[in-house]
């Protein structure tokens, strides 16, 4: 049922296709002044968490940042970058994998059986009790970056314009955010209204990059 309400208000509000959001977004570095509001910023961050992810386990948090004394800090913390400033809202994207792990029980099914249920966390716990904290912190960044891309394509779509960056040195970032040492920034993103076009974009042709067999 949530699924398809957000499918009905997505198609009532989207102001892009995805087609179209992704053929026309690009990086913008300056902003407007214009509020982007906090029920914008959970519809997108609703929609980002409809991305997939290997057994539904939803490692990718979230720090929504609007304080400007803070946002300074950290641009500051991002090589001075002027967007980290500007912008309305920053989003710090990271990946908890071992957060994701003491709470198995939000992400398998509930529609399963407890037996099933209790196998499946069970499986989880000791196929990822394997790896090092490191290789489980690498496996968790990359499901994120897959909700990296549903964020800036689903911004695009709603009418805002953003900046991805790793350009930031992870360990003030963490220490400014309140985020866990264990856990892995994804990226730092800028959004708001563009007051630029932002750069046009060149990419490589499909055969430049596929091959078909």
């Amino acid at each position: 049922m949530i699924a398809a309400d957000l499918s009905k208000s997505t198609v009532q509000r989207a102001a892009l296709s995805a087609a179209d959001a992704a053929v026309s977004r690009r990086s913008v570095r300056a902003y407007r002044d214009v509020p982007v509001t906090e029920d914008e910023v959970r519809r997108l961050l609703e929609l980002t968490g409809r991305a997939p992810s290997a057994h539904n386990l939803q490692p990718w948090r979230f720090v929504v940042v609007r304080d400007q004394a803070l946002k300074s800090q950290l641009s500051a913390a991002s090589f001075n970058q002027k967007q980290v400033a500007d912008a309305p809202v920053v989003i710090a994207m990271y990946s908890d994998m071992e957060d994701t792990l003491e709470s198995l029980d939000q992400v398998v099914h509930p529609g399963l059986d407890a037996e099933k249920r209790a196998s499946t966390i069970d499986g989880l716990r000791t196929r990822f009790g394997k790896m090092t904290a490191e290789a489980r912190g690498q496996w968790a960044n990359s499901q994120s970056n897959i909700a990296l891309g549903y964020l800036l394509l689903i911004a695009r779509s709603e009418g805002l314009d953003t900046s991805p960056m790793l350009g930031f040195e992870p360990d003030k970032v963490k220490a400014l955010l309140g985020i866990p040492a264990h856990a892995t920034i994804t990226a730092l993103v800028a959004i708001g209204r563009g007051a630029e076009d932002g750069f046009v974009s060149h990419r490589h042709t499909v055969d430049r990059v596929a091959s078909f067999l």
